[in-house]
This record gives structure tokens, sequence and C-alpha cells, in this order.
């Protein structure tokens, strides 16, 4: 049996600009061994080869194929939804236009199927209420993710989370989510990779996204505390990872699971 890694990102590899100690030799250890991975993110902004040269600018060298997006997610989820093809009003930017495209889903300015929420910072206040309004007027709601602003000074993106409340707000309708937790992003992601259910492992930062999407799936889990997650809050969950290590480099292979 082959085994392989669903892998977060922010808090796991790097934390903003900067490379998480013993992450690069933790990635290379992977590609030298011949371990499955991709790297799993809710961000629907970055295109795959965006990631991959930011990644290659703190010293990791992968390909686009090592990536996985919440945008990629959504692209698939749509086309699947609508073989012949359909239509949407979009906020967002390169990444989830791109998957959308390359999934044959018709970017429209009015009368769309669907509406999709992704990150970004260049659509106002007025595309919103655009947005609002084809809900009302019956098109249905997508949110590639609800992660939640870091709430810090000066941060430069509100948060696709508070975003998607505003819509919901407004229109009375709840967001169908396609990223981490939702069971769409983190089935896909292992299909992606070509592994079983007993073949996945998620390794990430977050309880509430990548261990509990994890958790739901019946994958075995690596929590790390590099980046979110604390020792002191972990009793504050109905669940728990299979392993809790300080940072990636911790991780011993093979797995014990292996």
């Amino acid at each position: 049996m082959k085994h392989g890694l669903l892998i977060d990102m922010d808090g796991v590899i790097y934390s903003g600009e900067t490379l998480i100690e013993g992450a690069d030799k933790f990635i290379k250890r992977l590609l030298d061994d011949n371990i499955p991975f991709t790297f799993m993110t809710n961000n629907s902004q970055r295109t795959r080869l965006e990631t991959v040269r930011k990644l290659k600018r703190l010293g990791i060298e992968v390909t686009e194929d090592h990536v996985y997006t919440s945008a990629m997610a959504t692209g698939k989820f749509l086309g699947d939804q609508s073989p012949n093809g359909t239509t949407a009003y979009v906020l967002g930017e390169g990444g989830l236009l791109t998957s959308l495209h390359e999934n044959g889903v018709t970017l429209v300015d009015s009368d769309p199927e669907f509406v999709v929420l992704g990150e970004g910072r260049n659509f106002t206040l007025e595309m919103v209420q655009r947005a609002v309004d084809m809900i009302l007027g019956g098109a249905k709601f997508i949110t590639t993710n609800r992660d939640p602003s870091p709430k810090k000074p000066g941060w430069n993106n509100l948060g696709i989370a508070a975003t998607t409340a505003m819509i919901e707000e407004a229109s009375g309708r709840k967001a169908f989510v396609t990223g981490k937790p939702s069971p769409v992003m983190m089935r896909s992601a292992r299909k992606y990779l070509g592994l079983e259910t007993a073949e996945t492992t998620v390794v990430g930062d977050t309880m509430e996204t990548d261990i509990q999407g994890g958790v739901q799936m019946g994958y075995k889990t690596i929590l790390v505390l590099s980046g979110i997650a604390t020792k002191e809050n972990l009793s504050h969950y109905a669940f728990k990872p299979d392993v809790i290590v300080g940072s990636v480099d911790k991780i011993r292979f093979p797995l014990k699971w292996w």
C-alpha cells in the first residue's frame, strides 16, 4: 500500500514570507524518497504557478503538480455538477478565474447560475451588491472557503469569512463552501493525488480546517504547532489529531500507520 500527504502551507511550510525552520529539508526528503504529496491550500487567489514561485523564493523547489487549491476544488465541483457547462459571476482573482475557465464555467456579468466568492482585494462594494442581487434573483452562492481574518493591524485582506458573512446577511442565503474542511476539497485533493482513504495523511496547523477535515474523512492527521494551534487549546475540541509535533521537521518516517 502506498501512502501520501496532503500538506497545508501557511503555518506549516511558511509564516507569511518567512520559511518555517526545517520545512525545506522536510519537503526535500519527501521528494528524495518519492513519497506522494500535494500542498493543499485554501487560498484561491494565487495560481499554482504563483504558489510555486513563492516556494522557490523560500528555498523549496516543486512543480505545479504539487499544488492543490480551493480554486481547483471549486472548479472541479462546478464542472462535475454541470458537465455541459454553466455560468458564474465571480468575486475573486487569478487562481479562481483560471480554474473555473479550465472546468468549462463561463464568467458572466448578468443572470448567472452561480455566484462564486474567493479571496481578493480588487472587488468593490458595488460588485458585492450586484452579487447579492443575483443571489436574491435565484443564483446559487458558493464560497471557496471560510478562512477568518488573522485580525492583525495592517493586514491587507479583509478575510473571506467576513465577505461571505456580509453576502449571507444581505441575501438571507447560506453559502456552500468548497474549501477545507469541506469534504468537497478533502476528497478531491486525495483523488488528485491518486490515494485511497487509508493511504492519506493530512498535515496542518489548524484544528478547524486541516485536522477537522481529515478526521471527518477518515484520514490520519498530524498537527504541527508552528502556526495557529496551541497545545493549551486542544482540549476545546471533540476530536484530536493522530500525532502532534512542533514543526514538520519533527515528523519521522515511516509513520507508525504506514
